[in-house]
């Protein structure tokens, strides 16, 4: 299973989602996760709408229990993962999931884009 795991400012747009979802040069993604409480928000709606995709929420508390490579002051901060992208990915991939691509940031800074791949979801 490959993950495209998100994190997004509130101003992300679907450009944001897109554009970080291209910076990780992933092609056969199947699957989107997303922290809980911004899976309703209207970039990813629109995004899960336009890929056709199953989606993964993840709660807080598996966010902050996943050991994530990249380590962002911000994200550690607001969510106690040191990147919400990683740690969403990973979630979702399961439990010998590995990163294949690091938090990569849309040109906008508003969004980020981590590919977990993984045995099940």
């Amino acid at each position: 299973m490959i993950v495209a795991g998100f994190g997004f400012r509130e101003k992300a747009t679907i450009e944001s989602l897109r554009d970080a979802l291209a910076a990780t040069g992933a092609e056969d993604v199947e699957m989107l996760a997303i922290p809980l409480d911004k899976s309703h928000a209207d970039c990813f709606t629109a995004l899960v709408d336009e890929l056709s995709l199953p989606v993964s929420r993840v709660n807080s508390e598996t966010l902050r229990s996943m050991d994530t490579a990249t380590q962002s002051a911000a994200s550690q901060t607001h969510r106690g993962t040191g990147s919400v992208a990683e740690a969403c990915a990973l979630a979702a991939a399961g439990s010998q999931a590995e990163l294949v691509t690091h938090r990569q940031v849309s040109s906008d800074r508003l969004a980020t884009c981590a590919i977990a791949i993984g045995a099940s979801a």
